[in-house]
């Protein structure tokens, strides 16, 4: 990719400003990790491997720690809001890959924003109102985020603190009636040590890596962080601490949960629920309102979905700055310093997803999505070695990307079991990809830049 010098006279945008610090980031990572994947998909990840709840989270921690070493290596050593784009671009120096991968991050982040939006207008608001259509809840949902994203970032990241303080309440909820089951005798420990598919061949690994896949969406989020980059402060010191200890708080908290969960509700149960830690609370003995559970759920949907905005408005941004989008898509509003052209684009996109499918398929496509980049990912800190870069920066020992590289890949494969409808709305994506790409490329060349 060639950088385009700026054109004499030309009017230079306004840099993004730096507000976040430490604490902001390490609850910013927090709260992009929880919220839709363990408040809405807990019970899809139950109907594929069964009562053995817990194994595909402890299975998807480990996946999610290895690509975040990565991601903590190249974001120390380039500290830009392009995240996986710009890493891909550095290491391959391939123009179409580099579009390509940065495109399915991007839509990795609103098929995750569109499966928040089905997860809030689900089973959790069911308790409230079923008065009003699910697709238009969704949608009116997508505007108020986009609405909030155009005020301005520091607005947006503390509540986004907020909203992480309320969603940690709601687990919190969780392990403490898990904990009085325990006590008083209740639930069905058996349960945890039963499989969905029967026998111990292949139909078992099938199912457990399904049901990883799956559960693996319940940790995306830490990537999203890096495209942050140029609005926190001293990122290079700030992103290590933050990330790991983002995974390892959210990894503890989501096998505890999925432990109670199996726990006190058949996966039967759980499977055919939108809102499956509603029926946890209903089953755990414990006089705790299901209204107020089912406000802390909306509320930690929400702000999976406001960041997932945040994110994907921030990459376009980038890959604008990178001229792997157009110009326009860099455009920041010179009061606020937003992105607004990228927030409006993505906000858009966000709506036509919500009606492609429901939260399994959704949340599916977003983990695989980024399945596929954290594979290319792994692979680019490795080849990035041989650049050498002034500053001092976090290096992760060579072993895990090449893990990382490895179980990103078989996650991703058809050995995890998933739908074909997964795969054929991210075949759809990457293909609008390949179409925005030829009309950049059209564009570019017509004006001389390319």
């Amino acid at each position: 990719m060639t950088t385009t010098e700026q054109p004499a006279g030309a009017q230079e945008e306004p840099a993004l400003k730096r507000v976040i610090g430490p604490r902001l980031l390490i609850l910013f990572v927090i709260g992009d990790i929880l919220g839709t994947g363990i408040y809405a998909t807990t019970g899809k990840v139950a109907g594929k491997v069964g009562g053995a709840l817990w194994l595909p989270f402890v299975i998807g921690f480990v996946v999610a720690i290895l690509t975040a070493a990565s991601y903590v290596e190249l974001v120390g050593k380039y500290p830009k809001a392009a995240g996986a784009a710009l890493y891909t671009q550095k290491a391959f120096k391939v123009p179409f890959l580099t579009f390509i991968v940065a495109f399915m991050v991007m839509c990795s982040g609103l098929s995750s924003a569109s499966a928040a939006a089905r997860a809030f207008s689900g089973d959790y608001l069911a308790e409230f109102t079923d008065a009003v259509p699910p697709t238009l809840v969704a949608i009116l949902f997508i505007l108020a985020l986009a609405a909030l994203n155009l005020r301005g970032v520091s607005e947006s990241v503390k509540t986004n603190v907020v909203l992480t303080l309320v969603e940690l309440t709601g687990l919190a909820i969780i392990l403490a009636i898990g904990a009085w089951a325990v006590l008083t005798g209740g639930g069905e420990p058996s349960r945890l040590g039963e499989f969905q598919a029967t026998g111990t061949g292949y139909a078992l690994i099938t199912s457990v890596l399904g049901a990883t896949a799956l559960g693996f969406f319940a940790f995306v989020g830490f990537e999203d962080s890096v495209n942050m980059a140029e609005e926190t402060r001293d990122p290079v010191r700030t992103f290590p601490r933050a990330i790991f200890l983002g995974v390892a708080v959210t990894g503890t908290l989501y096998v505890l949960v999925a432990l109670v969960s199996s726990l006190l509700v058949d996966h039967r149960t759980l499977e055919k629920s939108s809102g499956p830690l509603l029926e946890v609370v209903k089953a755990g003995g414990l006089d705790f309102p299901p209204k107020a559970f089912a406000l802390i759920a909306l509320f930690a949907v929400t702000n999976s979905a406001l960041i997932n905005i945040m994110m994907a408005s921030r990459l376009c941004y980038g890959m604008a700055n990178e001229r792997i989008l157009p110009r326009a898509m860099g455009r920041v509003l010179p009061v606020r310093r937003t992105p607004v052209v990228g927030i409006v684009f993505v906000s858009l996109l966000a709506i036509g997803l919500v009606s492609t499918g429901e939260i399994e398929g959704l949340g599916d496509t977003t983990a695989f999505l980024l399945l596929c980049v954290f594979a290319v990912v792994n692979i680019a800190v490795l080849v990035l070695r041989r650049d050498r870069v002034a500053h001092d920066h976090f290096r992760t020992p060579t072993v895990l990307p090449v893990l990382g590289a490895i179980t990103s890949l078989i996650l991703a494969s058809p050995l995890a079991d998933r739908d074909a409808d997964v795969y054929i709305r991210a075949g759809v994506l990457v293909a609008i990809g390949v179409a925005l790409w030829a009309v950049n490329k059209l564009v570019m060349r017509t004006r001389g830049e390319a």
